[in-house]
Order: structure tokens, then C-alpha cells, then sequence
């Protein structure tokens, strides 16, 4: 062994150590913020209606589920079709990877359950990266209309910079232009090249189910908003900035890839675009419920298939403990 691939696992380790602390930080920095408004905070968390529970729940429960659809859709392109219920036990479960710290976790677990199920280890782990690329760009593209709120009155000097965003977002989502960028990373990291490209109507239905699953989770923010006190704003402008807001806060979280699940990152900047439609206090509570919602559709999903591929012995061995 040479002394680069005997370094190799240190530095892995440090990288994670400081993903781990910079994750911490971060909560710390939440927590502090939170307790120091927490009075007021509490006031609002009561105002919140059932219907506008059932409404947050309700979208919150369907987005995993939309996601789901959409990589499945990509790994029956590339040879490996699975019925929805497989489907599920092996991408609902692996996205718990995403609340630790790194990128790849999630992937690197569906590709170990998918196997299990005779799916090559490296098809599915394209399929996850790519799913990743599409997530961030479909989140960015539904976004953008929230990018004058964030940059405040001066937004709608961005307006040109916008248009030219949303050309490039399409145009990354093209599909020879997507599979030249496959082919060229997996060429970078030495692997074996695809049996074939993504076709066209795959890319398509992939970054249809991601869009609305976006959509989807931006409707828990907004299914909060409109229920509780403080708003400043226009019914349009709240659900303008709740939805395409989370998508641009969420998107700019994801590409913080040093933190687990974009957290902090996503709430600090929504927040700052909730203030421009309500007060800080209100804001605030809404951030906080909605990153709650999300959490719990993604342990509920997870539970689901991590049931369904147990009993059907798809789990490894340290994923499914028996007494």
C-alpha cells in the first residue's frame, strides 16, 4: 500500500469531523436564536389551525413519495424496473442517509438495498447522483421568482440575471448535454461507462415528479403562512414566497454540502424571505413547523419501506437488527 491510499482514510476521517462540527455549529447557532425568541415563537406555534395541520401533513407525507417516482423512473431507463413497493423500501429508506453529515450517504445505502434485489451497485448509484443533480436544479428553476424577495427592493434589477438563470437551469436539464456531463464524470472517477444514455422521456418524467415534489413541500410553508399572525404581505406575495422561496432556500441548502440535509442554511434564508411578508417571530415559527413536518414524512416513509424491504430480507445485516 502505497503512503497516499494509507493517508487516504485519515483524511476521509478529518473531512467528516468537520462536516460534524460545522453541523453543530450551525444547530448551536439555531438554538441559541430560537431561545432567545422563544416567547414570542411559542405564541404562534398556538395559532395554528387543524386544517392548516392536515394541509402541512398532507403535503408533507406526499413529497417523498413524488421524489420516489421520479428516480424510479430514471432506474427503469437504465434496465432496472421495480414495482412501486420495492421502489419505496429501497429510496425511502436510503434517505435518511441525507440527515448525516456528507452527500452520499443516501445513495451509497439504496445502492447496497438495490442490490439485493439484482440492481447493479453502480447503476443505482448513478441513478441517486443524478437524482441529486435534478433535485437541485427542478429546486432552483422553481426558485428563481423568489430571488428579487431575497435580494429586497433591488431585486428587480435581477430580473435579466433571472431569465438568463432559468435558460441555463433548462439547459443543463437537456438531455445530451445531461448525459455528456454523466459520461464525463464517470470518465473523472474511473468507472465504467452506462450501458446506454438516459433517454429523453425519462429525464423529462424525472424532473416532472422532482418539480412537483418541490412544489409539494414549498405547500407546507405556505399551508402554515396563511394561517398564523403577522402577516404583512398579500395572500399572492405569501404563497409566492413560501413556495418558491423554500425551493430557492432548499436548493441552496443542498448545495451546502458540508451540512446534513442543508440544515440551518435553509431556514436562515427562509426566514429571511418570510420577514418581507410577516413578522420575525412569525416567520420564524413557521421555519420551525415546517422543517418539522418534513422530518416526520421522512421517518414515516422510512419506517414504511424500511418495514416492507425487511420482510422481504432487502435490508443488510447491521440495517435490520433482530431479536
Amino acid at each position: 500500500m502505497s503512503e497516499a491510499d494509507a493517508a487516504r482514510p485519515a483524511r476521509r476521517g478529518a473531512f467528516a469531523l468537520i462536516r460534524i462540527a460545522l453541523a453543530a455549529l450551525v444547530l448551536i447557532a439555531v438554538a441559541i436564536a430560537l431561545a432567545k425568541n422563544w416567547s414570542a415563537v411559542a405564541d404562534h406555534l398556538g395559532e395554528v389551525s387543524v386544517s392548516a395541520w392536515v394541509l402541512a401533513l398532507a403535503f408533507g407525507i406526499a413529497s417523498p413519495a413524488l421524489s420516489m417516482l421520479g428516480w424510479r423512473a430514471l432506474l427503469a431507463d437504465l434496465g432496472s424496473p421495480l414495482h412501486v413497493a420495492p421502489a419505496s423500501g429501497v429510496f425511502l429508506v436510503g434517505q435518511l442517509g441525507k440527515y448525516l453529515p456528507g452527500s452520499v450517504w443516501s445513495v451509497l445505502a439504496q445502492a447496497e438495498i438495490a442490490a439485493r434485489l439484482d440492481v447493479p451497485r453502480r447503476r443505482t448509484g448513478v441513478v441517486g447522483l443524478v437524482t441529486m443533480a435534478l433535485a437541485l436544479l427542478c429546486g432552483a428553476l422553481v426558485g428563481l421568482p423568489a430571488v428579487p424577495a431575497l435580494l429586497g427592493r433591488g431585486g428587480g434589477d435581477a430580473l435579466p440575471l433571472i431569465g438568463i438563470a432559468v435558460v441555463l437551469l433548462l439547459g443543463a436539464l437537456w438531455p445530451p448535454l445531461l448525459n455528456r456531463a454523466i459520461a464525463t464524470g464517470l470518465r473523472l472517477l474511473r468507472r465504467e461507462p452506462l450501458e446506454h444514455d438516459f433517454s429523453g422521456r425519462a429525464i423529462v418524467a424525472a424532473a416532472a415528479w422532482t418539480t412537483v415534489a418541490w412544489l409539494s413541500t414549498g405547500a407546507i410553508v405556505w399551508a402554515f403562512a396563511r394561517d398564523i399572525r403577522g402577516l404583512t404581505g398579500s395572500g399572492g406575495e405569501v404563497a409566492l414566497v413560501s413556495i418558491s422561496g423554500f425551493c430557492l432556500a432548499a436548493a441552496i441548502g443542498m448545495a451546502s454540502i458540508l451540512l446534513p440535509a442543508g440544515v440551518g442554511v435553509r431556514e436562515g434564508i427562509l426566514v429571511l424571505l418570510l420577514v418581507g411578508v410577516m413578522t420575525t417571530p412569525a416567520a420564524t415559527a413557521v421555519v420551525v413547523l415546517a422543517r418539522f413536518v418534513t422530518v416526520i414524512a421522512d421517518v414515516l416513509w422510512a419506517g414504511i419501506g424500511w418495514g416492507w424491504a425487511r420482510a422481504h430480507h432487502l435490508l443488510p445485516e447491521h440495517m435490520s437488527s433482530r431479536t
